[in-house]
C-alpha cells in the first residue's frame, strides 16, 4: 500500500513520465529473434519472428526485423525489413538459410539485437492436432496430425487433468506419430482435460491443441458427508440449523442426484427428508457449496446424513446433536488473519481427555452474515489454515470444537479475529439510569458486532464540568446485552455533560453525549431534629383539643374517663335505656353524636317540712343539663355505675347537678313519695332525702 507521502508524488510522476520506457537515452538492445514457419495443411508460406520487448508495449521506440541471405552469391534472394515481424514467402527459399536481427530507435539513437541464422525448412511448425472421437467406458481419445509431405516420422505430447486438479500434472509422450490415448485408472464420474501436441519429422512441436473435455464412467458414492451445525448461539438447538457440505468429485464418483436425511427426535420420533440437488424446495436452501435446513435442530437428539446417485448410495454421516449448556470456553486458541489467510492454532489444557475422535475448527462471519465454514482435522493436529478472502471491518468468530469416539461433541473455546480494523461506530444507545448526590448510573447497549470494525478494547467514558475532564475506561466484559457503570467522584447539585464511545486498536469512535444534574444533600440529623419536635408538639395539641374540647351530644369512648366531668348517669331515661342497645354495637369506640327528638326536661321537685331556716323559694329546684355522656359495654353487663362526688359544685349555677330527673311520662305517683322508698340508687347516693332536710 502507498504511503501519504507516496500518493501525491504518484499522479506527478504519471504524467511527467511518457508511456512505456524511459526515454532519457538510447534503447536498450532487443532479444536475438525467434523465427518459425506456422504451417497449414497444404502450405508453410511465411516466417514469423518474434522478439523482447514486444514492440506493442514501447511505443516510444521503433522496431524494425531485418533480414538477409547467408549466400551472398544467390542473386535470385535480397535482403529485406518488415515493421509487423513477417518474412513472406518471395523472400527466402524453401531450403536455405537467412541471417536475421532486430533494429531499436528512438530519438536518442539505435539498438541492434544479436544476429540468428535460421534454416528455412527447419523452423516448419505444424498445426495443433485435432481430436476425433473418444470412447468413453475406457476414458480414451483420438486425435489427428496434419504434417506436411506425410512424413513416417514424428513424435506427439498429450497432457490430461481431472477436474479438482491444479495445473497439469499428467503428461505422457508418445514416440511415434499415435493419435489415440487412453487414462489409465481414471476416477469414476470425473471430467477429464486433455490437450496434444506434435512434431513432424525434423520440424518443431506445434502448439497445444485446444481443451478436450470427457467425462468417465459413474460409481456409486464413497466417503462420508461432512455434517455440520450453523448455530448463532452456539449449542442452542432453537438456534442450529443443520448443514453439509458437497461431497468432493473423487468421492461422488458420479453426479449427486440428492441426499437423504434421516432426523431422530429426543421424543422417539423419527423423521425422513429427501434433499434434491435438482428441485428446489422451502425445506431445504443451497448455499455457495453448502447444503441447510430451513427447520431448527430443536428437540433433535441425532441427525444421519448420505449422498446418492444414478448408481447407488454412499455411506451416512452421523451427527449428534449436543445438549444446550453442554460447552466450556478455555481461551487456548490463537488467531493469525489476513484478507487471504486465517490461521488458527491452540495448546490443549492439562488433563484433557484422550478420547478424542477429531477436531473441528469453525469460523463465521458476524450474524446475519452467512460466511460460514469449517475443517475437521485428525486428533494429533493443533494448526489449522484457511484459504479465502476475508472482508475488511468483518468480525469473525472462530470456534474450536472437539468430536470424542462417541461422536459426542464439545465446544473447547472462542475467539473473535479481524483481517482489517477500522474504527467503531457509535453506541446505539447511552443514558442515565440512577442519580445521587454524588454519584450516578450509566446504562448503554453495546456496539452490534456488524458495526464494531473492530475488537473492542474497552468503552471510553467522559465526564465535563467547568472546563475538566475526566475519562474513565470501561471494560467490555460481558459484552453482550445493556451495559452498566456507576460514575463516582461527583458534587451535589451540579450538572454534567457525559460522553460514551468505544475503543478498538484503529482508534475511538464517535461520541454519544448526555447531560445530568447530581441531586442535593439533605442533611438528614438536621431534618429529624426539626421534625421530632414539631411532630410531638402537633400530637400533642391535637391529643388535649380531644380532651378539652366538649362537644355536645357526644359519646367519646376512645378518651379516657379521667379528662370528661364526672356527671352522673341516670339510668331512668328512655334515652340511655335505648342506648344500651347502641353500645353493644362493634363501632362502639367511635364518638357518636346523640340527638333526642323533642326532649322533655323533668323537674325535680323536692317536698319537705316547713322550716324557718328554709326559705320557700329553696324548696323548688330545677336543673337543666346537656352534656357528653361516657358509655360503655361494662356498664351494660354491671348496670348503672354510680359516682361518687358530693362536694363538686355547678361553676355555671353554684348549686349541686342534680337532684332527681324522672322522664314526663313516668307515673305522677313516683314523684309524690315521701319516704323515697322508690327512688334510684342515684337520688340515694347524690341527693338528700326529704328527713336528712329536716334534720338540718
Amino acid at each position: 500500500m502507498a504511503t501519504p507521502t507516496r500518493r501525491w508524488l504518484l499522479p506527478v510522476l504519471l504524467v511527467i513520465l511518457p508511456s512505456g520506457y524511459p526515454s532519457s537515452g538510447p534503447p536498450a538492445p532487443p532479444s536475438e529473434p525467434e523465427c518459425y514457419r506456422p504451417c497449414s495443411s497444404h502450405s508453410c508460406s511465411v516466417i514469423r519472428c518474434v522478439w523482447t520487448p514486444d514492440p506493442e508495449s514501447d511505443h516510444s521506440t521503433n522496431y524494425s526485423l531485418h533480414w538477409e541471405p547467408t549466400n551472398t552469391d544467390d542473386d535470385n534472394i535480397k535482403g529485406g525489413r518488415s515493421y509487423d515481424g513477417l518474412i513472406h514467402r518471395e523472400n527466402f527459399r524453401s531450403h536455405g538459410e537467412l541471417r536475421v536481427w532486430v533494429q531499436a530507435q528512438n530519438q536518442n539513437g539505435s539498438a541492434k539485437s544479436q544476429d540468428a541464422l535460421i534454416d528455412t525448412e527447419a523452423i516448419k511448425k505444424p498445426p495443433p492436432p485435432l481430436f476425433l472421437s473418444n470412447h468413453q467406458g475406457s476414458l480414451e481419445v483420438t486425435w489427428s496430425v496434419a504434417c506436411v509431405l506425410q512424413p513416417s516420422q514424428g513424435t506427439c505430447e498429450v497432457r490430461y487433468r481431472a477436474e479438482d486438479d491444479q495445473g497439469w500434472p499428467q503428461a505422457q509422450y508418445e514416440d511415434g506419430l499415435h493419435n489415440s490415448f487412453e487414462v489409465p485408472d481414471p476416477r469414476p464420474g470425473s471430467e477429464y482435460e486433455f490437450q496434444v501436441r506434435c512434431a513432424c519429422d525434423s520440424s518443431l512441436v506445434s502448439d497445444w491443441s485446444e481443451i478436450y473435455r470427457i467425462r468417465s464412467a459413474e460409481a456409486a458414492p464413497v466417503g462420508e458427508v461432512d455434517v455440520w451445525m450453523d448455530c448463532v448461539t452456539p449449542f442452542s438447538s432453537f438456534d442450529c440449523f443443520l448443514t453439509w457440505k458437497n461431497l468432493s468429485i473423487s468421492e461422488a464418483r458420479g453426479f449427486i442426484l440428492g441426499y437423504q436425511v434421516t432426523v431422530s427426535y429426543s421424543n422417539g420420533t423419527v423423521k425422513h427428508i429427501n434433499v434434491s440437488t435438482v428441485d428446489p424446495s422451502s425445506v431445504w436452501a443451497y448455499d455457495e457449496m453448502k447444503w441447510y435446513l430451513t427447520s431448527s435442530l430443536k428437540r433433535v437428539s441425532s441427525v444421519y446424513v448420505s449422498a446418492y446417485n444414478s448408481i447407488g448410495t454412499g455411506n451416512a454421516s452421523h451427527l449428534v446433536v449436543p445438549e444446550p449448556g453442554e460447552h466450556t470456553d478455555d481461551q487456548i486458541i490463537d488467531l493469525q488473519m489476513t484478507e487471504e489467510n486465517l490461521t488458527v492454532s491452540w495448546t490443549l489444557p492439562p488433563h484433557f481427555p484422550d478420547n478424542v475422535k477429531h477436531y473441528v475448527v469453525q469460523y463465521r462471519e458476524c450474524w446475519p452474515g452467512r460466511g460460514l465454514d469449517w475443517i475437521k482435522v485428525d486428533k494429533s493436529r493443533r494448526t489449522v489454515s484457511f484459504k479465502g478472502v476475508f472482508k475488511k471491518y468483518t468480525s469473525y468468530q472462530v470456534s474450536l470444537f472437539v468430536v470424542s469416539d462417541s461422536n459426542q461433541i464439545r465446544l473447547i473455546s472462542t475467539a473473535v479475529s479481524y483481517s482489517v480494523q477500522g474504527v467503531p461506530s457509535a453506541v446505539p444507545s447511552f443514558n442515565v439510569s440512577v442519580i445521587a448526590a454524588t454519584d450516578v448510573t450509566l446504562f448503554w447497549e453495546p456496539v452490534s458486532c456488524s458495526k464494531r470494525n473492530g475488537k473492542i478494547l474497552h468503552y471510553q467514558i467522559g465526564v465535563e464540568h467547568a472546563g475538566t475532564q475526566t475519562v474513565y475506561n470501561v471494560s467490555v466484559t460481558p459484552d453482550h446485552g445493556t451495559m452498566t457503570y456507576k460514575l463516582p467522584g461527583l458534587s451535589p447539585g451540579r450538572k454534567y455533560k457525559v460522553w460514551i464511545r468505544a475503543v478498538t486498536a484503529a482508534g475511538p469512535g464517535p461520541n454519544v453525549t448526555t447531560t445530568l444534574k447530581t441531586k442535593h444533600v439533605e442533611d438528614l440529623g438536621h431534618v429529624i431534629h426539626t421534625l421530632v419536635p414539631v411532630g410531638f408538639l402537633l400530637v400533642t395539641i391535637i391529643f388535649v383539643a380531644l380532651c378539652v374540647t366538649r362537644g355536645p351530644r357526644k359519646v367519646c369512648p376512645v378518651l379516657p374517663q379521667c379528662l370528661y366531668e364526672k356527671v352522673p348517669d341516670p339510668s331512668n331515661s328512655h334515652i340511655f335505656k335505648h342506648m344500651r342497645h347502641q353500645i353493644s354495637e362493634p363501632l362502639n369506640w367511635i364518638c357518636i353524636p346523640l340527638y333526642e327528638p323533642s326532649p322533655k326536661i323533668s323537674l325535680l321537685e323536692i317536698v319537705e317540712v316547713k322550716s324557718k331556716a328554709l326559705g320557700p323559694d329553696r324548696l323548688t329546684r330545677s336543673v337543666l343539663e346537656n352534656d357528653c355522656l361516657q358509655m360503655s359495654s361494662t356498664d351494660v353487663q354491671r348496670g348503672e355505675t354510680i359516682v361518687e362526688d358530693k362536694d363538686r359544685m355547678d361553676p355555671r349555677y353554684g348549686r349541686e347537678e342534680y337532684s332527681k330527673m324522672i322522664d314526663s311520662d313516668e307515673e305522677r305517683s313516683e314523684e309524690s313519695s315521701d319516704d323515697g322508698q322508690f327512688s334510684s340508687g342515684y337520688e340515694q347516693h347524690f341527693m338528700p332525702n326529704p328527713l336528712e332536710i329536716r334534720q338540718n
